[in-house]
């Protein structure tokens, strides 16, 4: 068994605008086990940045400790990486982001490295809106030692040793609507049809972008009673919307019948079409989707697709005024203005 790619790739493969095949945004072969949603998460990622037609070396993958923080290896391996400690991923995705806001930046974390050790990054990461996409490979235990219980292992929730989860979970989608993130999302890794356009959406997002994607530990969490496991995602998930993303190109113009649908536009002018289940959702009401959030709890749903956006979202160079040049590509006469702008700075505190 080897674990070397090969680098042939037949030369008829479909390229994207740039001329890239899928096979550039790849990376090495998986090492998790087989079957893990996360690499199905890796698929789509990969599948994202293909249609988007991202320059792999505009992109930066930031992530901690864990099964999911192993996953940057194996997609976009042309771009920048940063693997980090565990639970550190914010404050180091925030330092890059305000030394180069040029960037992609895409965040990439487990419930571990989040909701435990990394939660007042998380927090916080949320507070400030930095920039970035920050996915939740979520499979409700710690499969990198064993399978224990995490933080949002569901109460009553049984472990594929027998014990019941003693703890309230953490929701991070409901904290997160609690903290004012301004792109909050949930999907499973097991329905690319939807988790492809909201990865899309995300990276498209001005502002700090969370997609908690439920991920089914098929070692340790997949068992009879996990309420992670495939089977219970399956029968209990609700979607709230059938989702595609449409970049903007030229004029598009489609009907819909009244109240099926709603249109939301990002800042860079591309739109995110959603199909609603119910004509009364709104993503861009955060209350609406707080009540949703706890209605579907109190009815056993796991909830998915795009609960919530903010289209006036100002990420957090717009919030302090930073200069709009990356520092690694300032010059002297950036860096020092002469001797008349700081007389003039001085004159201002006298």
């Amino acid at each position: 068994m080897t674990y070397i790619k090969p680098k042939f790739r037949h030369p008829g493969l479909p390229k994207n605008t740039l001329g890239y095949s899928r096979a550039d945004y790849e990376g090495a072969i998986s090492t998790l086990c087989a079957g893990c949603g996360h690499d199905s998460i890796s698929g789509s990622i990969v599948q994202a940045c293909y249609e988007m037609s991202i320059e792999p070396h505009r992109l930066a993958k930031v992530s901690g400790i864990g099964c999911s923080s192993k996953t940057p290896t194996y997609f976009l391996e042309n771009s920048h990486g940063f693997n980090s400690v565990h639970g550190r991923m914010p404050s180091v995705t925030t330092g890059a982001n305000m030394a180069n806001r040029d960037l992609i930046y895409l965040g990439v974390s487990g419930d571990g490295d989040s909701a435990s050790i990394g939660m007042g990054q998380f927090c916080h990461v949320i507070r400030r809106n930095i920039n970035m996409t920050y996915i939740v490979m979520n499979n409700g235990c710690y499969g990198l030692t064993k399978g224990q219980d995490s933080a949002t292992t569901d109460f009553g929730s049984v472990s594929k040793g027998g014990s019941k989860g003693l703890y309230q979970s953490i929701d991070l989608i409901g904290l997160a609507l609690e903290l004012g993130a301004t792109f909050v999302a949930r999907s499973f890794s097991g329905d690319k049809t939807q988790l492809i356009p909201l990865i899309k959406a995300a990276m498209s997002h001005p502002g700090f972008a969370l997609l908690d994607v439920l991920s089914p530990c098929v070692t340790f969490n997949n068992n009879v009673g996990s309420t992670k496991s495939y089977d219970y995602v399956r029968d209990h998930i609700e979607a709230t919307s059938v989702l595609d993303f449409v970049p903007e190109e030229e004029e598009i113009t489609v009907s819909y019948p009244e109240g099926g649908s709603a249109s939301v536009t990002l800042h860079d002018g591309s739109q995110l079409l959603l199909h609603k289940l119910s004509p009364h959702w709104d993503p861009t009401d955060r209350h609406s989707a707080v009540n949703r959030l706890q209605q579907a709890k109190k009815q056993g749903e796991i909830l998915t697709g795009l609960l919530y956006i903010d289209p006036q979202s100002q990420d957090l160079h717009d919030i302090m005024g930073t200069y709009s040049k990356p520092l690694n590509s300032l010059q002297e006469e950036d860096l020092c203005p002469g001797s008349a702008t700081l007389e003039k700075i001085n004159a201002s505190f006298r």
